[in-house]
């Protein structure tokens, strides 16, 4: 199969399974309303003008052109014509109960949730793939970073903000990585242990400026992940690289440089800046023996590349394990749970450094998918996704705000609070205000989710080396 027909087949499965995911949600909407009794005007994936219908004992079923949900139109429930359309139904029908309604809009969320079970269920049994970096030591510190002068390679990493961690990647909201993400204010604490010694010390942290049709960056205070220096190419002109020249090769692992241990790939280039980039000698690992190399770094070619260089790129997998795992259903919604309750409290925090705009829309859903299917265990990781993400649908949809089914919920509690409906033009009034809303919410995300597809990095130039040693 070529690298096109793959491509074609993973987008189908992407768009298949979200179809899947929206279909089932609105299958319980509308088998609560047929069980209820209440009238259906419309069973729709996605919004829009209909760009397919058919119509079967009454019930229009289609398929809306704008790839962003779906809908099934009840229009006993409070009126949704700002985002359904016009009621087919043109007789006046009988009010339903505030029983009913509060069943018809739970429905909804609660087959998401049982979606999430049934695929919790071949999660167990099939195994999620877990990648974690299960070190809490301090790999390198970027030259210039705010860290620079107040962590060091090799520094272990106790707590960051007061909160335990032992991994750099891989247990939510519990690693190294996580947890400075998610700080607050304008400095991070990092509690370390340095020569036996334990102490707190403070750093900055930078926040890269992006442009307005990307994500706002995350917190970085300047520190790289630790783990093991092993070279997955030489890079620039074949058999004129230093590495190359040296007799580096791929797959080496570089254990000391000058004597001085390796504790990761950034620590590399942090120790022949200190040598003034002048030759050095390089202790490498190669299978089962121990070799050392005396290798000089160039600069390339070009005005583009400031440092000397030794012309290598490494393998940023070594240092990550990937565990199959096998949580139980209940494990899975659990943490999806904490996720998502995680992810609103540091969204909707004054002082967090993450806000909306790091959420994702239909679009960056769908990439990640994409992605995630292109890794090793792709199919696993996607099923694994897809519990997270039906869980999510599900507790963002009991929010209670208008349009969502949570405010279907607490509308027909205040109707059966009152003991008569609510007026309909205020329902009207605010489900169209809510509807444009959620609208130009969902635009401005899908605005973020473009922007990462079309302003990524472009590709590295071809390195050209010079004949003979220089420093920059």
């Amino acid at each position: 199969m070529t690298d096109f027909l793959y491509g074609v087949v993973l987008v189908i499965i992407v768009i298949g399974l979200f179809n899947i995911m929206i279909f089932v949600h609105e299958l319980g909407h509308f088998l609560a309303a047929r069980w209820r009794g209440l009238q259906v005007d419309r069973f729709q994936i996605w919004f829009g003008k209909p760009i397919w219908k058919k119509t079967i004992n009454g019930v229009q079923y289609g398929l809306g052109w704008i790839p962003a949900g779906g809908f099934v139109a009840l229009p006993q429930m409070a009126a949704m014509e700002s985002i359904e359309g016009e009621n087919l139904e043109k007789d006046k029908l009988p009010p339903v109960s505030p029983l009913d309604k509060i069943i018809v809009a739970f429905a909804g969320p609660l087959f998401s949730l049982m979606l999430a079970v049934v695929a919790g269920f071949l999660v167990w049994g099939m195994g999620k793939p877990q990648d974690s970096i299960k070190s809490n030591v301090v790999g390198g510190v970027v030259h210039e970073s705010p860290a620079e002068g107040i962590l060091v390679p090799g520094d272990k990493i106790l707590k960051v903000d007061g909160e335990p961690v032992d991994w750099y990647v891989g247990k939510v909201f519990d690693d190294i990585r996580t947890r400075i993400m998610l700080t607050k204010g304008e400095t991070i604490d990092f509690e370390i242990e340095r020569d036996g010694k334990v102490m707190v010390v403070t750093t900055e942290f930078d926040i890269p400026e992006t442009g307005i049709f990307q994500r706002r960056a995350l917190p970085d205070p300047g520190i790289t992940a630790p783990g093991p220096a092993v070279v997955g190419k030489l890079v620039g002109e074949v058999g004129k690289g230093p590495a190359e020249r040296a007799g580096l090769q791929e797959g080496d692992q570089i254990l000391k440089v000058d004597g001085q241990e390796v504790f990761g790939t950034y620590h590399v280039g942090m120790l022949m800046r200190e040598n003034d980039y002048q030759t050095s000698t390089f202790t490498v690992k190669r299978g089962d023996e121990t070799i050392d190399v005396q290798l000089t770094p160039l600069k390339p070619k070009g005005d583009a590349y400031k440092n000397p260089m030794i012309g290598v790129s490494w393998d940023f997998r070594a240092g990550v394990v990937t565990e199959i795992t096998h949580p139980n259903p209940w494990e899975q919604v659990r943490d999806s749970l904490r996720t998502m309750w995680m992810t609103i409290k540091i969204i909707s925090a004054p002082d967090s450094n993450i806000g909306p705009d790091q959420l994702a829309g239909p679009v960056g859903i769908a990439r990640t998918k994409f992605l995630l299917l292109q890794e090793e265990h792709g199919w696993l990781r996607v099923l694994a996704f897809f519990v997270l993400f039906n869980v999510n649908l599900a507790v963002l949809n009991m929010l209670p705000l208008p349009v969502l089914d949570g405010g279907h919920i607490v509308m027909a509690i205040l109707e059966w609070i009152r003991g008569k409906p609510l007026p309909a033009r205020f329902l009207e009034a605010i489900q169209a205000g809510f509807a444009l809303l959620l609208m130009g919410f969902m635009l401005y995300i899908t605005t973020k989710d473009l922007g990462d597809i079309f302003t990524g990095g472009s590709k590295a130039p071809q390195l050209e080396w010079p004949e003979e040693a220089n420093s920059g």
